[in-house]
């Protein structure tokens, strides 16, 4: 069962690389990949019987990470129109 979070892991890390030009993909990707590692310590908390106080601080880490993200994404769609990476050179200004 690791092997399979493992695999799904390394596959939200290849669709972060060939979605780098949106904002938004990103995003997504990197949801999926923080969703894909709490399932992975999940599994293994479980299986050696710990304490899973370490998952539920994590999970809270990631909400506040994707709720900085998404009012990031939000701010550049509301000021530029659109969420590609090249006009990130912009903000520079």
């Amino acid at each position: 069962m690791a092997i399979f979070f493992s695999i799904m892991l390394f596959s939200g890390m290849f669709m972060y690389s060939y979605f780098h030009k949106h904002m938004l993909s990103m995003l997504l990707s990197l949801e999926y990949m923080v969703l894909m590692m709490f399932c992975l310590i999940f599994y293994i908390m479980n299986i050696y019987n710990m304490d899973l106080y370490f998952s539920v601080i994590y999970l809270i880490m990631s909400v506040c990470e994707g709720a900085l993200g998404l009012s990031i994404i939000v701010l550049m769609v509301r000021m530029y129109g659109n969420d590609y990476f090249s006009s990130l050179s912009i903000l520079m200004c």
